[in-house]
């Protein structure tokens, strides 16, 4: 017997590494499905102008699969992309994935114990063991505004952008000040011929240490691949030590983030010479609380004579612009949603029904919780990846999912050389991490201010820690903290 039937929902970074980490345990049985008609996850939907990494590329990849060919030190969404493919393709899982599969529901039958995985198309499929791998990032929010459906001209979410709407000479306004926009606002800007953007929260943005890979930087990765994991290994530590200054944890903290703090500073300073402006620019809350942005001209981008940008918020959409609460209106004939994702609303698009009929839902509706980010109690083999709790404000999310994955398939190996056929967290083990994980979030500076890492009082995405702690307490399973059936 080759193990468990599994079944892997998304075919991104985190499915498809998933995937393979099963393999690696000698679990055949793997079925991926893919809700779009290729794999790729948020490197295939976000395909904005200037879209890609602020993870450096030797950091942002499998640890099996390095590339010694990254174009630059932060890669761009196309480069990302291809490298996933291929690198997934080389690894024989691409024959595992099965595209168009939008999962709505997964419910759990006891008498059999397995998962019965239906789809949007009416088909439905039977796994022992289901992994959820869609991600924090890949839903897209619009926000409900008055009139949002009378906009006359081209409205899209940076997430699904309109590639055949032409922007030049256009009067373009963009909602949304983050991650995505810091990208295509300085992509677009000299094409356009007026730009709004509508802040709602200052970010800050601070200078991204990019460089261009040449011919002679392959040729040294590609003949001394120790040169090539050993900036892997700097660059991690020094991720690490960002994610211990966030963290709250570190006599690092208060330097580090002052010493990032100027590194802001001095590029709003020296990239913005119009005082109003740069009042405008400078956010309200402490350093690190919200996501930290990399860009070298987001600033000199919005301190153009034809770009707006307007800190009143929006009131409401009309037929041919936007109106912000103080009255004022603002003609636009494209509208660019950088809204960002329902990150913290986890499988909102799949019904998950556990033991004795549990909703997922209902046990989150205080907000998300799991048990290494990986288990919740009442679920019997129901495994997520990049889950509650395990995403970072600093490093690569891929060290995470890599250590995720190597748990569920150390859980399937063991289904598949014991007699028991399921395995789920136990209610006291599963509580008592998460009391630890909100006590220490709760010294983090992520509570200093209002973000999107919250629901409600609770910090619902982050990880309160290094990566490496992670991998560490991830490395065994400890079979006590789970009931076995």
């Amino acid at each position: 017997m080759s193990g468990p039937r599994v079944v892997i929902v998304g075919a991104g970074f985190g499915g498809l590494g998933a995937a393979r980490a099963l393999r690696e345990q000698g679990i055949d049985d793997i079925t991926v499905l893919e809700r779009a008609e290729t794999v790729g996850g948020v490197w295939r939907d976000n395909t904005y102008p200037g879209a890609a990494c602020d993870v450096p590329s030797p950091l942002y990849s499998w640890s099996w699969a390095l590339n010694p060919t990254w174009s630059h030190r932060y890669s761009g969404q196309a480069e990302i992309l291809d490298y996933l493919r291929r690198a997934a393709g080389d690894a024989g899982l691409l024959d595992l994935v099965r595209t168009g599969q939008d999962v709505t529901a997964a419910s759990w039958d006891q008498a059999t114990a397995t998962w019965r995985i239906e789809t949007s198309d009416g088909t439905a499929s039977e796994a022992d063991l289901v992994v959820s791998a869609v991600g924090q990032l890949s839903d897209p929010v619009v926000p409900e505004l008055p009139g949002r459906s009378s906009f006359t001209g081209s409205a899209f979410h940076s997430a699904q952008w309109r590639h055949d709407v032409p922007l030049d000479g256009a009067r373009v306004a963009v909602v949304g000040t983050g991650a995505s926009a810091i990208q295509f606002v300085p992509a677009i800007a000299d094409r356009v011929a007026a730009l709004t953007v509508f802040q709602r929260s200052a970010p800050y943005v601070v200078p991204k240490p990019d460089t261009e890979y040449r011919r002679g930087h392959h040729r040294l990765f590609e003949r001394y691949p120790a040169v090539m994991k050993g900036e892997r290994g700097s660059t991690f530590h020094l991720t690490e030590l960002l994610n211990r200054a966030l963290s709250g944890d570190s006599m690092l903290e208060k330097p580090l983030l002052a010493a990032v703090r100027q590194a802001w500073r001095a590029q709003l300073r020296l990239q913005v010479k119009d005082p109003a402006l740069r009042r405008r620019l400078v956010p309200d809350y402490p350093i690190g609380c919200k996501r930290i942005l990399f860009s070298n001209d987001w600033y000199r981008a919005l301190d153009r004579d034809h770009v707006d940008v307007v800190t009143e918020a929006v009131a409401a959409v009309e037929p041919t612009g936007v109106r912000t609460v103080d009255g004022s209106r603002y003609e636009a004939d494209v509208l660019i949603w950088g809204t960002g994702f329902a990150a913290t609303e986890f499988l909102r698009t799949i019904e998950v029904t556990g033991r004795d009929g549990l909703s997922l839902h209902d046990v989150w509706k205080g907000g998300a919780t799991a048990y290494l980010g990986i288990g919740v109690p009442g679920f019997p083999n129901l495994f997520c990846v990049y889950g509650p709790n395990t995403n970072l404000g600093g490093s690569s999310i891929i060290g995470m999912m890599e250590a995720q994955a190597s748990w569920i398939a150390q859980v399937a190996r063991r289904i598949a050389d014991s007699r028991h056929r399921a395995f789920e967290v136990r209610p006291e083990v599963a509580e008592r991490y998460d009391t630890e994980l909100q006590s220490r979030l709760s010294r983090s500076v992520w509570a200093a201010c209002d973000n999107w890492y919250r629901d409600g009082g609770r910090i619902t995405t982050n990880w309160p820690g290094r990566v490496g702690e992670y991998r560490d307490r991830l490395s065994r399973v400890v079979w006590a903290d789970l009931v076995a059936s």
